[in-house]
């Protein structure tokens, strides 16, 4: 077995789930080597955890949800809710052959699904220890634009890093989010003024997902004012968007438009949630610099912010709901166009660096000096 898959699965069921004797953990593997399921399974079994295994492939998901019956899936999210009570973990690697698998399905049923296993997802998001990373494929590496080898070197590099680097940095960014009021977004085609006060923040730095690097929040909800234009590309619900442009009143997404404006305008009218905003975080991987249309990785481009539509997390909450949760990414470091972030009407974050001595650890030339 690959010395690379025995090194990450001991940092999934030990340092990103923290796995105890006794405890249930449901690895679910979407498209990925046999060996690494293996080597999940028996990482749990030394750390005296109970390994569970579901496989999964995008082919077979999508001829299901093609040919949707009105009850399939609330039958099925009825069972997966039961098995997913009976697990204290998750474990999700996630392998893609073809990233837009899902493109040519009518919208209605993906959204139907998506609605009927809402449940399933927050009792998993909410009551279990999770962590969700993707596989390297080839297809992923054409959207990193590198070659297989390379990019396999670059994946595991980034998801073994090692990330006991950032706690310092992250503790002093959680602090001073939880204890800031208004948050001002600037830069190009952005001009963005919201509230977090009282709304908390938490810092991710390995426990649910590989890679990570980030702490979030979350906008009072009616806070919202401004517009703001996303310059990473992103994929959602199988279909791609470019320069996606947001204007926002007392909150609500007023206007959205950018590459497929009628697709992205149909996402945000899935429920009233979605035109809301339910996450803000502040992203600081030193290994991972350019958007590769993947969100694992590129929501924790260094330099960058998400500003996410939809669904709030509870660890973070402004009572927003939504079957959807879409991390959209601004990068803000010089070659793409800078920005900055005030808390307090303090500069946090110029073009991409922070700028406040107690969080200057987490800038790529601190985190990368090893």
């Amino acid at each position: 077995m690959q010395p690379n898959y025995l090194k990450l699965a001991k940092v999934l069921t030990g340092f990103s789930t923290n796995l105890k004797k006794g405890e249930r953990v449901l690895i679910d593997a979407f498209d990925i080597p046999q060996a690494m399921v293996i080597a999940l399974v028996r990482a749990a079994r030394d750390l005296g955890a109970i390994p569970f295994v579901n496989i999964q492939n995008a082919c077979i998901s999508r001829e299901l949800v093609n040919g949707l019956d009105t009850e399939q899936f609330e039958t099925q999210a009825t069972w997966e809710l039961a098995r997913m009570q009976k697990m204290d973990a998750y474990i999700a690697v996630r392998g893609s052959n073809n990233i837009f698998e899902m493109s040519d399905v009518d919208p209605a049923k993906v959204s139907h699904v998506m609605k009927a296993m809402k449940d399933v997802l927050d009792y998993r998001v909410n009551k279990t220890k999770w962590v969700i990373l993707r596989w390297p494929t080839p297809a992923m590496a054409q959207q990193a634009m590198l070659s297989t080898e390379s990019f396999e070197d670059f994946f595991f590099r980034v998801c073994t890093q090692d990330y006991s680097r950032m706690v310092d940095g992250m503790k002093a960014l959680e602090d001073l989010m939880a204890n800031t009021d208004q948050v001002h977004l600037k830069g190009p085609e952005t001009d963005l003024r919201f509230s977090i006060k009282g709304i908390g923040a938490v810092a991710c730095g390995g426990r649910h997902n590989i890679p990570d690097g980030e702490v979030f929040s979350c906008p009072v909800r009616d806070s919202v004012e401004g517009e703001i234009t996303y310059n990473a590309p992103t994929i959602y619900q199988g279909v791609s968007f470019d320069r996606i442009h947001l204007k926002f009143e007392k909150g609500r997404i007023v206007h959205a438009d950018g590459s497929n404006a009628k697709r992205l305008n149909e996402i945000l009218d899935s429920d009233e949630g979605a035109r809301y905003i339910g996450e803000f975080a502040i992203a600081f991987n030193p290994h991972i610099l350019e958007p590769m249309r993947d969100i694992l990785f590129d929501e924790k481009i260094a330099g960058s912010f998400h500003f996410t539509p939809g669904q709030a997390y509870e660890e973070a909450d402004n009572g927003n709901r939504s079957q959807v949760h879409w991390d959209m990414v601004q990068i803000q470091r010089p070659e793409y166009g800078g920005g900055e972030i005030w808390f307090d009407d303090e500069l946090i974050r110029k073009d991409g660096l922070f700028v406040k001595d107690e969080l200057k650890k987490l800038n790529p030339d601190y985190l990368l000096n090893e």
